[in-house]
């Protein structure tokens, strides 16, 4: 769990990588659903290009699709559930499957971060690096500029999304954190400092 700019996908490729555990991200198995061509992907591709949002009912039944496929391996999933009634609805299915949550990560990094890391965000033109004007080396930054390249910033990395996106979690998504505290599930790590700084706190708690 985290806000937007927490960094809970970055540490969640890595905790993938070195405990060969499968990442489940929502927004990943929907596009992989809808490559498929499957009865539900066409589904889910009917309904997203009319710019709806995608049921909970559906995401689960990915999510059960996908859990099936990984057998009794280890699973990560990476910044769902969202809101307490996907919470609810996926302890149903996770205990249906014998397969209950070991633990609720939350990434808790203060908002004045998170906006510095969203509106900072630039990729650059020519290698595609992702960089920060407030948080990347003025060396790093140089290397993109000097070459020719520019430096891009996403449509939805301005100031009044990022700040509208904090809102929508802190209505929807902290109620959660509560939740799983009241089933001792929850464990919180101090999300400022670098990818690296960061990882290192993640894996001294996975080892304890």
């Amino acid at each position: 769990m985290g806000a937007p700019g927490s960094g809970k996908g970055t540490q969640a490729e890595k905790l993938m990588d070195e405990y060969n555990c499968r990442q489940i991200s929502t927004g990943v198995l929907l596009r992989e659903a809808i490559e498929s061509g499957s009865e539900l992907g066409q589904e889910v591709q009917k309904i997203m290009s009319e710019g709806l949002l995608v049921s909970d009912g559906i995401v689960l039944d990915l999510i059960k699709y996908e859990l099936s496929k990984i057998g009794e391996n280890s699973f990560l999933l990476d910044g769902y559930p969202r809101n307490i009634s996907q919470a609810k609805s996926l302890d149903d299915l996770l205990s249906n499957l014998n397969k209950p949550l070991d633990y609720t990560i939350l990434i808790d990094v203060p908002s004045e971060i998170l906006i510095k890391r969203l509106s900072g965000r630039r990729t650059c033109s020519l290698t595609g690096k992702t960089l920060n004007i407030y948080f990347s080396s003025e060396t790093e930054i140089d290397e993109c500029l000097s070459k020719g390249g520019e430096l891009l910033q996403r449509e939805d990395d301005n100031e009044q999304s990022i700040t509208k996106r904090i809102e929508v979690y802190g209505q929807q998504t902290e109620p959660m954190i509560d939740y799983y505290k009241s089933a001792g599930l929850l464990e919180t790590i101090d999300g400022h400092g670098s990818v690296n700084d960061v990882y290192g706190r993640l894996k001294k708690l996975m080892e304890l």
